[in-house]
């Protein structure tokens, strides 16, 4: 399994912006989809953004729709979220992992799940 390490969150406040990256160990990166979950306290975890492995098709859930803007870097293993805008609704924790479409929306491809990275937006 590929392990992911998250990195380039902060605390910044309300319409500021932050980009966080997401490492990959090697190289079999580029063979998956790719996603952003986020997890605020007391809150299930949610999906935030995919972008399938040839980079060309990306989706978001809808609450960061034009805020956010998922990308990924295959000479340098990495994925980036790029969060615009920013809501102090977005203070969570986010996650890196594969995903996989199942028709009725992305899920995580690997169970386990890396450090994750806080963001924090303050009003």
């Amino acid at each position: 399994q590929v392990q992911l390490v998250e990195s380039g969150g902060g605390l910044v406040q309300a319409g500021g912006s932050l980009r966080l990256s997401c490492a990959a160990s090697d190289r079999t990166f580029s063979t998956y989809h790719m996603g952003w979950f986020r997890q605020a306290p007391g809150k299930e975890r949610e999906f935030v953004a995919a972008i399938r492995w040839s980079g060309k098709t990306t989706s978001y859930l809808d609450s960061v729709k034009g805020r956010f803007t998922i990308s990924r870097d295959i000479a340098k293993n990495t994925v980036y979220l790029q969060m615009n805008s920013l809501k102090p609704e977005d203070t969570a924790v986010y996650y890196c992992n594969a995903v996989v479409d199942r028709g009725l929306g992305y899920t995580n491809l690997f169970d386990s799940w890396g450090q994750g990275t806080q963001v924090t937006v303050s009003s």
